[in-house]
Parts: C-alpha cells; structure tokens; sequence
C-alpha cells in the first residue's frame, strides 16, 4: 500500500485509488454504493477516503441536476439560546458549499408545539427540494409529514426526531445518553435517600421523552435511594417554567436536585435564584448561554449538558445537501454524544460562546 500521508490539497478518487493500488472504477464504484464491490474493498475504501479527507465533488454532481435546489430550515425561534446556534451551524454548513446552485429558506414559528404544523403546511405548499425541521409532536405532524414525502421532498429531522414518519434521517444528540448522564452524575453528587425532579418541555417531543427516559433508568440503576418526582412540563414556555417550577420548588416534597432536560432553563434558575435555593437544590442544565456561565463558576448550577447545536446544524444540512446529490447512497442518522460542561472545563465551552469562529462545536 502506498503512503497515506496528507497534503494540503483534498484528496479526491485518483488519491484513494493511488492510494490503494486499487483502479479509479472500484474506488467510485465503493464511494456511491453501486454493485460489483465487495465488502470488504468497500471498507478499505471508504477507510482510506476517511484518512484522506475525501469530500465528494458537490459541483461535479450538481451539473447531473441542471438547476438550483431550494431548500427550507423550518425552526422555532424559541428556545433562542438553542436554535440560534442551530440555525447558524446550518448557514454556516451552507456558505461553505462551493459550485452548488441553491437558495436556502429559513421559516420560523414562535416555539414547538405553537405554529409548527402551520409552518410546515406552508412550507409543503412551495415545494422544495429538501426540508430541515424539528418535530415537536411528531403525532400531530404526521399527516402534513406523509404528504411532504409523497410529494417527494425528502425530510430531515434536526434537534429531534420523527420515528416511522417518513424522514430520510435525523440529527440529534443521543439524548437517552443525555438522561443517563444527569442520573449518574446526580447519584454521585447525592449520597444518602433524596428527592429529585426532572423539568422538560412536553412529553410528546421524542427527544424529551428519551432524556426522561435514560434519566429514570439511570437513576433505577445507579441510584435506588433517589426518588424520581412527577415530571414537570414546561411546553417550552417561560411563563409555564417559572410558575410550575415556582409550585414544584414551594411544595412539601421539594426535591433536593433538579434536571431541566430542555434548554428553557432560564426561568427555573430565577425561581431557584427568588426562593434562595440555589446552591441548596442540586442543579443540572442543558445547553450553554451567557447567564449560565457565572452559575456554573460559583458552583450553583452543578453541571451542563451541551447538545452541540452548531454542529447538529452543520450536520444536518451537510447530510440533506448530499443525498439530493446522491439519492441511491445511504443516508447516515447521527446521534451526537452530550459534552458534560463542569467548572472544571467552562473555560473551554465559554471561549466558544465568545468566538464562534474558534470551531470547538463544529467537529
């Protein structure tokens, strides 16, 4: 085999097949899925490419469509902490693609569950070629979601997921491991019998429903002397976080530490912050924002778990742009694994939040 060494320049299909003394046909043939490649040369393959920094030739496939894709990102403004990073991983995924003809269209609705079905019936009137969306109650969508698809526009789910909806993939944090890392880190922190409560938007978002559910099974595990309250759903509503918190936090069973398994976190920390509990009550959060910061360097908020929402962005319209290039190659669901932010390594995450530019979330 020949070296593998990097040059400054991309390494394209001659490369790879230099590479492994292999022909250009195969190495094509391996890349795109098609026939007459065996298992295992398709690995050596697609091995190699990895090593080599192989990124396929987006203008070269565009010219095969002979036309501009139009493409939508249809997002909630709120939570802003958590879509406004998304929606720039998103155009920043976008500015990078050379060659390729396209208009990108963000629609936005106030938050899931309010707006959302009428800005995907929006979106399905015009037709694009792809649509990026987070589904906030997948059951209620799922009528506007088949008619999408059947039209054939395929569909990409970000931030959450729509199971059995159609969709050609997802982009999400793993958000099962996200639950399962506050319970593990709560049973860590919290030694002897104790009450804790976890705070999420609604049931109905997969993503929700899969952190409470890593959450319980952790603590099950972990922690049989940790009793796991009611769950409290927010609906991605300040004013519902900060009254049903404000109820959660005044009861007799008040729980002794608390996981917001959503980024509306904000009203939940002030309730915590006017009944002089923090610091007292065991705090976990999602995500990352600049009120967080001095919580998290004091030590009243324990930990964070950030879901990385400029890469789940990039990602996303990355994967979307390469299957309307390919539609006969497979398209790859990502699950991205939570960093947990500590005080320990802040520092890291909030020169991020500075500069933007600086790329820790991106890869």
């Amino acid at each position: 085999m020949k070296s593998t060494k990097k040059s400054g320049k991309a390494a394209g299909i001659r490369e790879i097949a230099n590479a492994l003394g292999t022909s250009i046909g195969t190495v094509d043939r391996a890349l795109h899925g098609r026939s007459g490649v065996s298992a295992r040369t398709k690995a050596r393959v697609l091995r190699m490419a990895e090593q080599l920094g192989y990124k396929p030739n987006i203008a070269a496939r565009s010219l095969k469509l002979n036309r501009s894709l139009r493409i939508a990102a249809v997002l909630p403004r709120e939570i802003a902490a958590f879509f406004d990073p998304l929606r720039q991983g998103i155009q920043a995924a976008a500015d990078e693609v050379a060659g390729l003809q396209f208009t990108l269209d963000f629609i936005e609705y106030p938050r899931l569950g309010s707006g959302d079905l009428a800005a995907l019936e929006s979106a399905a009137t015009k037709k694009y070629d792809g649509i990026l969306f987070t589904p906030g109650r997948p059951r209620e969508l799922a009528a506007v979601f088949r008619r999408i698809v059947a039209q054939g526009t395929p569909m990409l789910c970000v931030a959450s997921d729509a199971p059995d909806s159609g969709r050609i993939a997802a982009v999400t944090v793993d958000a099962y491991t996200s639950g399962a890392l506050a319970a593990e880190l709560l049973s860590h922190k919290l030694q002897t019998p104790s009450r804790v409560a976890t705070i999420t938007g609604e049931l109905a978002t997969f993503d929700h429903a899969e952190k409470l559910r890593g959450f319980a099974a952790g603590l099950a595990m972990l922690a049989p002397h940790l009793t796991l309250l009611p769950v409290v759903e927010s609906h991605e509503s300040p004013e519902d976080a900060y009254r049903q918190s404000m109820a959660l936090l005044k009861a007799k069973t008040r729980p002794d530490a608390v996981y917001i398994s959503t980024a509306n976190s904000l009203p939940v920390l002030r309730a915590l912050e006017e009944l002089k509990l923090l610091g007292r009550v065991q705090v976990i959060t999602t995500d990352l924002y600049p009120e967080l910061i001095p919580l998290l360097e004091s030590g009243k908020v324990l930990a964070t778990l950030y879901q990385r929402p400029e890469a789940q962005g990039k990602t996303a319209f990355e994967t979307l742009i390469g299957h309307l290039m390919d539609k006969d190659k497979p398209v790859k669901t990502h699950r991205f694994a939570p960093h947990i932010i500590l005080r320990s390594n802040l520092p890291l995450f909030a020169s991020r939040l500075a500069n933007p530019a600086a790329g820790l979330d991106i890869r």
